[in-house]
């Protein structure tokens, strides 16, 4: 009995070690495997960064830039924020002598309004008509489907009597716009033949303005989003200056968003691809896009700083017509106590003075205050004149103003 304990202690014993051995081997060949999948690792991670003894970078290095956001560009670690404003000139040779005057002495004023650096960007582009194409296929759909419309009316005319007049009406009209669809067709069959040319190329002009992180000062207390929508206010106030006083040389000028952004770096990074890999298409397929019946949130910021603007303008007109009347009646109430008092004094000196002298100089005293008053008068008819049309303008754009918000 005591031999059989004895051998089941031990057959226990022998499990166990077995046992234990088993879970020893699958430990050490798991712990091998992790070892080499890391020196698997290590070794493409050695092979991506370098080739040819040569170490590579991320593409997000080779950029000179970090990214686009709100209608910005930001570089240099989010220190540098940068718009683009895209120009539209006019055809300065076309123009007469005074309008060239005119284009300079606003271009002069332009230049004399800047108080911050700008830069001139010009891109040349292959020119991509597939909108334009695009744009007269769907006119020239809506044509058809007028002519359609009449020729369907004019069969129903034919079956009614008496309606000789409104039928020569409907011929006529389907004639006319029979002209018109085949006149769109083939300007949008010229158009879908040029586009084939890849040498018709188009010229862009840009002004870049910039505003950097510094500008804002102290931004400790402010966090990553505050910063970025001062920044958006400072450079978007700074832009619409610059559209303002490129308006005054005949240029006119808008903002790019972000999408138009991603385009301009795209097709300068990518010369030779724009027209295999265009970005507008896939931009226009909305891949990325989910189903969104807001305004677009720089828009309202955007429509907020212009109605903050318009607000300080009203207020500063206001504040200057309330001071310039203060002004005027100022100086009316000092005419009349200098009257005043030299009538006195002339009072005064009455029994000293002749008749006629005494006369004389109140004649002369009443002319001069009465000239006086008509001048003041003229000067206050002038200065109202405007300002009462500029109230009334003010007051007329209000209302909508207050709807709007």
């Amino acid at each position: 009995m005591d031999i059989i304990v004895g051998l089941n202690i031990m057959l226990v014993v022998l499990v166990v070690i077995i046992i234990a051995l088993v879970i020893a081997y699958y430990f050490l060949v798991y712990k091998n495997k992790i070892k080499q999948q890391e020196r698997e690792v290590q070794k493409e991670t050695k092979q991506s960064k370098d080739f040819n003894g040569i170490p590579r970078e991320t593409t997000d290095k080779l950029l000179d830039f970090d990214e686009i956001k709100d209608d910005m560009i930001i570089r240099k670690n989010r220190q540098q924020y940068v718009m683009v404003i895209q120009c539209k000139g006019i055809n300065y040779d076309l123009l007469s002598e005074e309008e060239k005057e005119s284009v300079e002495s606003g271009f002069i004023e332009f230049l004399n309004t800047i108080r911050f650096p700008i830069q001139l960007y010009v891109q040349t582009r292959s020119l991509n008509l597939r909108k334009t194409i695009e744009g007269y296929k769907e006119k020239v759909g809506v044509i058809a489907d007028e002519i359609k419309a009449l020729r369907k009316r004019r069969e129903e005319l034919l079956k009614t009597p008496n309606s000789d007049k409104e039928l020569d009406m409907i011929e006529f009209e389907i004639r006319r716009k029979e002209n018109v669809l085949e006149y769109g067709q083939d300007i949008s069959n010229y158009i879908g033949r040029m586009s084939l040319n890849q040498n018709v190329l188009q010229q862009k002009t840009y002004v870049v303005v910039s505003y950097f992180k510094s500008e804002l000062g102290n931004v400790s207390n402010y966090s990553k989003d505050e910063i970025i929508n001062m920044v958006f206010t400072e450079l978007y106030t700074r832009a619409q200056t610059l559209i303002r006083s490129l308006a005054s040389a005949q240029v006119s000028g808008r903002i790019l968003n972000s999408e138009e952004l991603s385009e301009l770096l795209y097709i300068a990074y990518n010369r030779d691809e724009e027209q295999i890999y265009q970005l507008d298409r896939a931009l226009d397929a909305q891949y990325d896009a989910l189903y969104s019946t807001a305004k677009d949130v720089l828009e309202k910021r955007k429509e907020r700083i212009d109605n903050k603007i318009d607000d300080m303008a009203v207020d500063l007109a206001s504040d200057s017509l309330i001071e310039a009347d203060n002004i005027l009646k100022n100086k009316e109430q000092l005419n009349n106590e200098l009257r005043e008092r030299t009538i006195a004094i002339i009072e005064e000196y009455k029994n000293q003075l002749a008749p006629d002298l005494y006369n004389e100089t109140k004649k002369i005293i009443e002319e001069k205050t009465k000239q006086e008053d008509e001048e003041i008068n003229e000067e206050e008819n002038k200065e109202e004149t405007p300002a009462k049309e500029k109230k009334r303008t003010v007051s007329r754009g209000r209302p909508k103003k207050t709807e709007k918000n």
